[in-house]
């Protein structure tokens, strides 16, 4: 029986963020350092009210993206100025947790974000006073696996990571041990 592969920023998190991020914040138990308890990429859909077709194109980008099938995210009242009514699509969401999460972030760190154009880095302000942090990407295409002939629009999307941490320099902390490439 062949063992399968564990992601590789699993292993890197345990073997060498943990240690680093005990040393930094003097932690005394292991269960103390931050870690990565999900991340979560969402899709708005507006143009659902225009477009029924925009709904299968998004889910199957983001499907595509993550590895995972998105849930639909439907409006919980209506708004006559939207022509919104209740029930109806107005976005994707998927949470990955476990290998896929680290693959994920793997693949955003490493291939992604060096394809933006102009990237200068992440923001340092997109936490929120719990150790959450959020960044919002203009365009599915900067993904590898997402074919630009296959694309019907360009569209957005939003990326929660969710972690452990008490404050957001410890979030912080994390995320760049993770090499995620923050602005100088």
């Amino acid at each position: 029986m062949v063992a399968e592969a564990k992601p590789r920023l699993k292993q890197f998190y345990r073997e060498q963020v943990v240690p680093k991020l005990k040393d930094e914040f003097q932690y005394t138990n292991v269960m103390d350092v931050p870690k990565l308890d999900k991340i979560v990429v969402s899709i708005g859909l507006g143009e659902y009210i225009l477009n029924h077709k925009a709904l299968e194109f998004a889910q199957t980008d983001l499907a595509t993206i993550t590895g995972q099938k998105p849930i639909v995210v439907k409006a919980k009242k209506s708004i006559a100025n939207f022509k919104l009514r209740q029930g109806m699509p107005i976005g994707l969401k998927v949470t990955l947790r476990g290998d896929r999460m680290y693959e994920f972030l793997d693949r955003l760190v490493s291939l992604a974000l060096p394809r933006i154009r102009d990237f200068r880095g992440v923001s340092n302000k997109a936490f929120d006073q719990r150790g959450n942090y959020t960044i919002g990407l203009k365009e599915q295409l900067i993904f590898p696996e997402i074919s630009y002939d296959k694309v019907d629009k360009v569209r957005g999307m939003n990326i929660t990571f969710v972690t452990t941490a008490q404050n957001d320099q410890e979030a912080h902390a994390l995320l760049k041990h993770f090499g995620m490439p923050f602005r100088k």
